[in-house]
């Protein structure tokens, strides 16, 4: 079975979670996100592995998240998910997806749980 981590060679936490990985002996399907956003329907995939809503996958910090609107308040699952694919720097990361199981990468030790 195939483990895939979204991951963004930028981030330390996603390099962390990409090294935890490989020294566990997996060679994770790597999706560089910010290059290749995940469409609207993977994003519903995800949140449903995740077992989040969708608004706990989203980087508040960002600058992104004031231009997507979703600063103004209360947003739909439809809203924000649409938001996520137009500004992918939005996602929360690393995720990481084994079958049908996912975790959030923060820490990275997180991963343990489904490798």
């Amino acid at each position: 079975m195939t483990i895939r981590i979204y991951h963004n060679p930028r981030c330390s936490k996603s390099r962390q979670t990409l090294t935890l990985i490989r020294d566990k002996g997996f060679e994770p399907e790597i999706v560089e996100y910010l290059k290749t956003p995940p469409s609207v329907e993977e994003l519903r995939t995800l949140i449903g592995k995740l077992g989040l809503a969708p608004m706990d996958m989203v980087r508040r910090k960002e600058a992104e998240f004031a231009i997507s609107g979703l600063d103004q308040g209360e947003a739909d699952e439809a809203r924000v998910l649409e938001a996520l694919h137009s500004y992918p720097k939005l996602i929360e990361r690393p995720i990481v997806v084994h079958g049908d199981r996912a975790v959030l990468g923060r820490p990275p030790e997180n991963v343990l749980d489904i490798l």
